[in-house]
């Protein structure tokens, strides 16, 4: 990093004892935990080889394949730049304040040994910069740590800069926050409320398996991210969202569902991401099991933790089950075909998106739930999905076998004690409506929707660039029928002036079945058509006690949410 403002990292590859003529380079097309082609290829530069003070030739063999003639000799020297200047967890980033990378967007693979050990010395551009890494440092060698095989440098992610760094221990065992940028938070309270967190996930699964844990967190303006790794992971969140409680209380959730990651995902892994294949797409119909049930969880444990209340659990609860039911794409997409295609859909939204996709993280945390209420209601709290964790632990984690789809099925099956071939069939391979009342009866909770007056039109407006932007039209809505595309300019209703601010309540002024005038530009053209409202449609939903529920119910309740029904009914208002 000897000139960080150009955002170039200088890599040098030694490889030592070359086995053949051949040398076979790659680097990969993306990382684990973030099912997209990223290409990190686009980002190399200025490649050369040499050994023994001589150019050795080399071709490009494909996108991200390098080949070199070695001519017989044993040591080769491989020169390289990275072009790093995208903050996020998942790419590289270097500037004059830090050095951040992820070593599937750095580190070429040198194809037959990627089971050989490997050395990484870090130089920084000067002494003041220390490096944070969850690898294992040589005591013999200043800012040089060792990985066991290619997909463990893969899996450990570097903060190399003048970043804060708090050590703190949890169970025995030590653990690290790294944050780089500054922010509102305040160390202490943050460190404790991760530590409970951390207690928490461990009681589940009943033990930490790691020697060593690293949080790297990067603050920023405004961003919201993580990615998981076996011994660390990586963060990202806004420098000014820990005041405000709720704010607060979502970067929380954030290092619960990354550190979940480090047993769900990391070693409890399906078959298909068993042994990584870093030149393509690894596809398995299980994410919703690997990130949604994550996200199930990580509503979960600061519950547990004891950083939010019922009130807030379920209050967020209902904030999910609202984005769920406003996106329509949950009527085409099975929760199996959106794990399967994460690669060419989730990462890559476009206009139509929202009518024809679900997100296998949020579909798959709300049948988490359905799947833990179900579990609890039938063996009376005794058995819930956390029994399907530990048994997933058990069985594969911890030797990290590969499961199959099957498998995990079975397992589900087990602790449930029922046959869920209806449930599969219905929710996960199948896309009927969720009957959430069904199973939120038995704890003595209901969802209900707000009454809403809005006549319906169905679409989305966002200023951009000065104008008022069609930014999504909702299949089978009255938008849709009168011809109104995405990218259209809004510019009147009935000969008035209306931009994205003003939308909802100008609509209030008319009755469903109405019709109305929107003036707008079509690919610059003025255009004009007539729509005929609907009626209006729910967009808010609640969850809320049902009246006087029976001694079983608030049994359930308190069995699940380790509080007593009435203290959630008091602070919602329905019971007093």
């Amino acid at each position: 990093m000897s000139q960080p403002e150009t955002h170039l990292f200088e890599v040098t590859l030694h490889i030592h004892n070359v086995p053949s003529p051949i040398l076979d380079l790659k680097l990969p097309i993306w990382t684990p935990g973030s099912y997209l082609v990223r290409e990190y290829a686009k980002h190399l530069q200025d490649f050369t080889v040499v050994a023994v003070n001589q150019s050795l030739p080399w071709y490009k063999i494909s996108k991200n394949h390098w080949q070199v003639k070695t001519n017989n000799i044993t040591e080769a020297t491989i020169n390289y730049r990275i072009f790093a200047n995208e903050l996020s967890v998942r790419t590289n980033h270097l500037d004059s304040s830090h050095g951040y990378f992820n070593g599937a967007a750095l580190f070429l693979r040198v194809i037959d040994w990627e089971k050989q050990p490997i050395q990484v010395t870090i130089i920084p551009p000067n002494k003041k910069w220390q490096v944070t890494t969850a690898l294992s440092s040589d005591a013999n060698k200043n800012n040089t740590f060792l990985a066991s095989d290619f997909d463990t440098l893969v899996d450990s992610p570097f903060e190399i800069g003048i970043h804060q760094l708090h050590h703190f221990q949890v169970m025995g065992k030590p653990h690290e926050l790294a944050i780089w940028g500054e922010g509102n938070f305040q160390i202490k309270p943050i460190i404790a409320d991760i530590s409970k967190i951390i207690e928490v996930e461990a009681t589940i699964f009943g033990e930490l398996p790691y020697d060593r844990y690293v949080f790297l967190l990067h603050l920023f303006s405004q961003a919201y991210g993580g990615l998981e790794h076996k011994n660390s992971c990586s963060l990202i969140y806004q420098r000014f969202g820990f005041r405000n409680r709720q704010k607060y209380e979502r970067f929380m959730q954030l290092i619960a569902h990354e550190f979940f990651h480090l047993w769900n995902v990391k070693r409890i892994r399906p078959q298909s991401l068993e042994i990584y294949d870093y030149d393509q797409e690894n596809y398995t119909p299980c994410l919703w099991f690997c990130e949604g049930t994550t996200s199930f969880y990580d509503l979960l444990i600061p519950l547990r933790a004891k950083i939010y209340n019922a009130n807030s659990f379920l209050h967020n609860w209902s904030k999910e089950i609202t984005r769920f039911l406003n996106t329509p794409g949950r009527k085409v997409q099975l929760l199996t075909e959106s794990s399967f295609d994460a690669w060419i859909k989730l990462y890559r939204p476009h206009a139509h998106s929202h009518n024809s996709q679900i997100s296998y993280y949020l579909k798959g945390e709300i049948v988490s739930l359905l799947l833990d209420l179900y579990i609890r209601a039938q063996h009376q709290n005794q058995r819930s999905l956390d029994d399907v964790m530990l048994q997933m632990w058990e069985k594969f984690g911890k030797q990290e076998i590969g499961y199959t789809p099957d498998q995990l099925r079975e397992i589900i099956e087990t602790v449930t004690g029922q046959d869920l071939n209806e449930f599969y069939q219905k929710y996960i391979e199948g896309t009927e409506e969720l009957p959430f009342n069904q199973y939120l009866e038995p704890f003595g909770l209901q969802l209900v929707a707000d009454k809403e007056t809005t006549p319906f039109l169905g679409i989305t407006v966002s200023h951009k660039h000065g104008k008022d932007i069609v930014t999504f039209v909702e299949s089978g809505s009255p938008a849709e029928a009168a011809g109104i595309n995405a990218e259209d300019e809004l510019l009147a209703i009935n000969g008035l002036r209306i931009n994205d601010n003003q939308l909802s309540e100008r609509l209030k002024e008319y009755q469903p079945h109405d019709t109305i005038q929107i003036s707008l530009f079509h690919h610059d053209k003025l255009c004009s058509v007539h729509v005929i409202l609907d009626e209006p449609h729910t967009r808010n939903y609640q969850i809320v006690t049902i009246e006087n529920p029976s001694p079983i119910q608030k049994d359930n309740f308190s069995g699940w949410l380790g509080t007593p029904i009435t203290d959630f009914m008091t602070e919602t208002g329905i019971y007093s």
